[in-house]
């Protein structure tokens, strides 16, 4: 929509330029193109079309999203009350643990899992230094440790400790990676050894 906007004629585009988001999805649902015999015409069409699907995935999302919500509640409630883990995040947790129950036999395993097992990253001038393992899904636990910083003064107070005792971001986002792993494998657990046992 806002591609068809930059190239729309001029007075269209001077009438819908500065909506918001949400308000030029209502008012491109609600132009009259009228016959399509000119440009703007043309323009105007698209624009509904594009806004009228916008508005119809937007109503499947909803309802999807609240599905997945209450199913995912259902299934782990104790994962959901973790702090930082929304339903987007258990979801990918639980389809992670899901598929491969069988891999998960230790706190370790579901680290790499997940992509935040540490590897030694020494050099010849440093030694004792760790990085992530790039191997598995990482966004689940990026996302619950980027929503801890912004919101979590515990973890808040582990960054200002760690910064001080000269610890470097990555270093210290590693860290929490691997600590939100290990609090996710405790809520797993049972899951896993069912999965396993079946």
């Amino acid at each position: 929509m806002k591609a068809l906007i930059v190239t729309a004629p001029a007075d269209l585009r001077e009438q819908v330029r500065s909506l918001s988001h949400d308000r030029l999805v209502d008012t491109a649902a609600s132009l009259r193109p009228g016959p399509v015999i000119t440009p703007a015409a043309a323009v105007k069409l698209a624009l509904k079309c594009l806004a009228q699907r916008h508005q119809l995935l937007s109503a499947e999302v909803a309802i999807l999203d609240h599905d997945l919500a209450r199913l995912v509640a259902e299934a782990a409630p104790a994962l959901c009350a973790l702090k930082g883990v929304g339903t987007d995040v258990a979801g990918a947790v639980l389809v992670a643990a899901g598929e491969h129950p069988e891999r998960l036999r230790s706190e370790g395993a579901f680290a790499n899992l997940c992509g935040v097992a540490p590897l030694p990253a020494s050099s010849g001038r440093t030694s004792g230094r760790h990085r992530l393992n790039r191997g598995g899904d990482r966004h689940a636990n990026w996302r619950i440790v980027i929503v801890r910083l912004a919101t979590d003064a515990p973890t808040k107070q582990y960054m200002a400790r760690r910064t001080q005792e000269g610890m470097s971001k990555p270093e210290i986002i590693r860290c929490l990676k691997r600590y939100v792993a290990r609090e996710i494998y405790r809520e797993l657990i049972p899951r896993i050894a069912l999965a396993t046992a079946a």
